[in-house]
C-alpha cells in the first residue's frame, strides 16, 4: 500500500467482533465434541492437614456417575511437569482450604455435581497457617532473590534534611476474568486435544505434556479465543491436566469448568504485600536515598514473589538505593502473576511515598518527579531506548487540567463533596521473544488472499486485528484479504499474551513473514525490478497460484544494550463524599509512551481495561481470608467488589508519539500490563489531596475515611 494508505496506526475496529458478539467465537467450553462427559471438581474443606478416610461409595451408586477420581486411584503424574499450585491428586496431604481432593465424571453436569455432595471425607486436620498478620514477623529471604544495593541507604537517610519512612499495604486479589477457567479433553489412542483457554499456547502444551509423561507432540492445545486472563492463565493450573486424566479414565471427551467459587483458590491470586518505602531528599527535592522493603507470602511448598521493587529500581535517579523481599509460607494456594504483576502493587507504594515527599517539600508533585528524572536506567547503567515519563507529565498537566489542583488538602469543595487532585507514574518492560508464522498466499484470478498463521494468543484485546493490520500494510494488500489463525500448538509456535510481550513478538514475526514471503517471490521470478512489486502482484505476474514461508524471528541483537520499557503519567480527580466517605472517581486520565501505536482503538480500549482495575485496586478489590480455616469470605463477583459502569467517571487515554526501534524492527511495546501501573496510587494521592488523609492500605474504603 502506499504509506498514505497504511492500516496499521489506524483505530479499526476488531476484525473478528462481529463472531463473539453473535455468539460464534469458541471459547475453550464451546467446541463441538461428540458423546462429551462432564467432570466436577470437589475440594478440601480444611486449611491443612492429611485425608484419613474419604468415602465414594454413594458417589459411585448415583444415577449417571462414570467414574469418581481421588489420590487413591488418579495416575501417576509428573508433579515437576509445569503445572502450578499442585492439587493434582497425587497425595492425601492437604495444604490449603479449597484443594482439589476428587473429581466425579458424569453423563451430565448435574449428575456430576450432585454425586460430588454424595462424597464423605475424613480429615486428620492440623491448624492452618493463614493469619499474615501475625506471620509476617517470620519472613525470609526468598530462594531465588538476593537484597539489591546500590550506595548506601542508611546513612544517607540518616542525614537527609527530607525524609518519607512508611509502610503500604495492599490485600489479596483475585483475577476474576469473564470466562472462568475450563477445558474439553478428547484422547485419540495416545494423543490428546486439550480445548482450554490458554495465555500461552505452547507453554500449556509442554507443560500438560511433561504433567501427563507424553511428548509435546502427543497435545494439541487449542485455544482460538480467550475470555480474559490477567495472568491467571498464563502459568497452567491443575484443572487443564485433571480433565485429560478424566478423559483417559473413562475413555470419553470430558468437559470440566471451574464455577466462579471455585476460581478463588484453583488458579493462584495477587498476594498480599507488605512495602516499607523509605524516601531521603534535600530541601530542594533531589532524591539521595529510596529503600524498598517488601514482606509478602506465598504458597507452603512452592515459592513465588511478585516483583514489586522493580519500579523502584529505574523511576527516579537517587544514588542510594535498596530493594529487598522477605516472604513466608502460607496454607494459602501459590500466588501467580497478576495484571502489572509487581508494578501496580509496587507502584502504589512509590507513588504514595513520593506524593508524600512532595505534600513535606511544598513542592508540586508534578515538578518533584521531573527533578528526580534519571539520565539513564539507574538499575544498570545502560541508556534508555526512548524514555518518555517528562512528557507524559507535561502533556497529561495541561490536558487534565492540573494548575486548577489545589495544594492545601481539603481545600476544593463542591456541595457536599470533597474535591482532590492526584498523580503517579508507571512504566513496564518492553520485550520482543521469539516466536514464528506462516504466511500462506492464494490466488484465484487476479485476487490474491493471505492467511497468517501463528500459535499467538489473543485475550480479547485485538490481537487478530492488529496482526491484520501489520500483513496488510506488509503484503499491500485490503484488511479484508486477510485471514488470521492463532490460538492452536499445531501452528509455528510463538511467545504467549503475557508480560506485554504479546503484540510486540507477534507483529514482528508476522512483517518478517510478509517481507520474506515477497523476497522469495521476487528470488523465484528471475527478474530485476526498478521499484520493488508487492507479493500480490508477483503471484499474478507470475501466475503462481499457492505459495507459503515461515519466518522465526527474535529481537536484535542489539536490544539487550538498552533498558527498554513503555512508561505513562496518571490523573485522577475525586469525589469524597463528606457525609458517608465514599470516594468517586469523577475524572481519569491516562498519558502513555508505549511505542508505536498499531490500532489507537483497540489501544484506548486496554489502558482504559488497565485503568478501570486500577480503580478497583484502589477503592474496592479485596479478597477476605477467614483466618478461622483459611477459605475465602469473597467468593464471588456478589462480594468481591469490581467496579462497574456507574463507578468510573469520564476516561482519557493520550498516547505520546515515540519512535522506538532499538528493542524491536517496528519500534512497537506492549501495554496490557502499564495500563494498570500507578493507577492506584494516583486515586489514593488525590484522596489525600481531597481530604488530608493519607490511606496507606487498600482498598480505600468509606470506614478508613470517615
Amino acid at each position: 500500500m502506499q504509506e498514505g494508505n497504511k492500516v496499521t496506526g489506524t483505530p479499526i475496529s476488531r476484525i473478528d467482533g462481529i463472531l463473539k458478539v453473535t455468539g460464534k467465537a469458541d471459547y475453550s467450553t464451546d467446541h463441538p465434541v461428540k458423546n462429551v462427559a462432564y467432570a466436577v471438581i470437589f475440594k478440601s474443606t480444611v486449611g491443612a492437614g492429611t485425608i484419613k478416610q474419604i468415602d465414594t461409595t454413594d458417589a459411585e451408586k448415583s444415577p449417571g456417575v462414570l467414574a469418581v477420581i481421588t489420590h487413591k486411584n488418579a495416575p501417576k503424574l509428573n508433579v515437576k511437569g509445569g503445572i502450578r499450585g499442585g492439587a493434582m491428586l497425587q497425595s492425601p496431604d492437604i495444604e490449603f482450604y479449597g484443594q482439589h481432593i476428587g473429581m466425579v465424571v458424569a453423563d451430565t453436569f448435574e449428575q456430576a455435581r450432585h454425586a460430588s455432595r454424595l462424597i464423605k471425607v475424613d480429615y486428620e486436620k492440623t491448624t492452618p497457617r493463614v493469619d499474615f498478620e501475625k506471620l509476617a514477623k517470620e519472613a525470609v529471604s526468598p530462594k531465588d532473590s538476593k537484597d539489591e544495593q546500590r550506595g548506601d541507604t542508611t546513612a544517607a537517610l540518616r542525614s537527609a534534611a527530607y525524609v518519607v519512612q512508611e509502610v503500604y499495604a495492599t490485600p489479596i486479589e483475585h483475577h476474576h476474568p469473564l470466562e472462568p477457567h475450563a477445558t474439553i479433553a478428547e484422547w485419540n489412542g495416545e494423543n490428546v486435544t486439550l480445548y482450554n483457554s490458554s495465555q500461552i499456547v505452547n507453554g500449556a502444551q509442554n507443560a500438560a505434556a511433561a504433567t501427563l509423561n507424553l511428548k509435546p507432540e502427543n497435545v494439541r492445545i487449542v485455544s482460538p479465543y480467550i475470555g480474559g486472563g490477567f495472568g491467571s492463565k498464563g502459568g497452567q493450573w491443575a484443572n487443564l491436566v485433571l480433565a485429560a486424566v478424566a478423559a483417559k479414565m473413562v475413555n470419553r471427551p470430558v468437559k470440566l469448568a471451574l464455577t466462579r467459587q471455585q476460581m478463588v483458590n484453583s488458579v493462584g491470586l495477587r498476594q498480599r504485600n507488605y512495602q516499607k518505602v523509605s524516601l531521603a531528599a534535600t530541601k530542594e527535592g533531589k532524591l539521595t536515598a529510596l529503600a524498598h522493603e517488601i514482606t509478602t507470602h506465598c504458597a507452603s511448598k512452592e515459592e513465588f514473589v511478585e516483583p514489586c521493587g522493580d519500579c523502584s529500581k529505574i523511576m527516579y535517579d537517587v544514588p542510594n538505593s535498596l530493594i529487598t523481599y522477605r516472604v513466608v509460607p502460607m496454607n494459602l494456594i501459590l500466588p501467580t502473576y497478576t495484571r502489572g504483576p509487581g508494578k501496580s502493587t509496587g507502584s502504589f507504594a512509590l507513588e504514595s511515598a513520593m506524593d508524600e515527599l512532595a505534600y513535606k517539600l511544598n513542592m508540586d508533585p508534578i515538578e518533584l518527579r521531573i527533578k528526580n528524572e534519571p539520565a539513564r536506567d539507574p538499575s544498570n547503567g545502560k541508556p534508555w531506548s526512548s524514555r518518555t515519563v517528562v512528557q507524559c507529565l507535561q502533556e497529561g498537566a495541561k490536558a487534565f487540567g492540573w494548575e486548577k489542583r489545589r495544594p492545601e488538602p481539603g481545600t476544593q469543595q463542591q456541595g457536599n463533596f470533597l474535591i482532590g487532585y492526584g498523580v503517579a507514574c508507571g512504566t513496564y518492560p518492553a520485550h520482543q521473544r521469539p516466536s514464528s508464522a506462516v504466511v500462506k498466499l492464494k490466488r484465484e484470478g487476479s485476487d490474491v488472499t493471505a492467511t497468517i498463521e501463528l500459535a499467538a494468543a489473543d485475550l480479547g484485546t485485538g490481537t487478530y486485528t492488529i496482526l491484520a493490520q501489520t500483513a496488510a500494510d506488509a503484503l499491500d494488500l485490503p484488511l479484508n484479504k486477510v485471514t488470521v489463525k492463532l490460538g492452536d500448538s499445531d501452528l509455528p509456535p510463538a511467545a504467549g499474551a503475557v508480560g506485554s510481550v504479546g503484540a510486540t513478538s507477534y507483529a514482528n514475526v508476522v512483517n518478517d513473514a510478509c517481507i520474506k514471503i515477497t523476497d522469495e517471490l521476487i528470488a523465484r521470478s528471475g527478474k530485476q525490478y526498478f521499484a520493488r512489486p508487492t507479493a500480490a502482484q508477483l503471484m499474478v505476474s507470475e501466475k503462481i497460484s499457492d505459495f507459503k514461508t515461515r519466518v522465526d524471528s527474535k529481537a536484535p541483537e542489539t536490544a539487550e544494550d538498552f533498558s527498554s520499557h513503555s512508561f505513562n503519567a496518571n490523573f485522577a480527580e475525586v469525589m469524597v463524599n463528606k457525609s458517608t466517605g465514599m470516594v468517586r472517581v469523577s475524572r481519569f486520565l491516562a498519558v502513555t509512551g508505549a511505542g508505536k501505536i498499531l490500532n489507537p482503538k483497540t489501544a484506548r480500549s486496554q489502558i482504559i481495561g488497565g485503568n478501570v482495575w486500577g480503580i478497583g485496586m484502589a477503592l474496592t478489590e479485596e479478597s477476605v481470608v477467614d483466618p478461622r480455616w483459611g477459605n475465602f469470605v469473597t467468593r464471588s463477583l456478589a462480594d468481591y467488589h469490581v467496579p462497574s459502569n456507574l463507578d468510573i467517571g469520564r476516561m482519557d487515554a493520550m498516547f505520546i508519539r515515540e519512535e522506538d526501534t532499538a528493542s524491536n524492527k517496528l519500534g512497537v511495546k506492549g501495554i496490557g500490563e502499564v495500563g494498570i501501573v500507578g493507577v492506584a496510587a494516583a486515586v489514593a494521592n488525590a484522596v489525600f489531596n481531597a481530604t488530608g488523609k493519607r490511606i496507606r492500605e487498600l482498598p480505600i474504603t468509606p470506614d478508613k475515611l470517615l
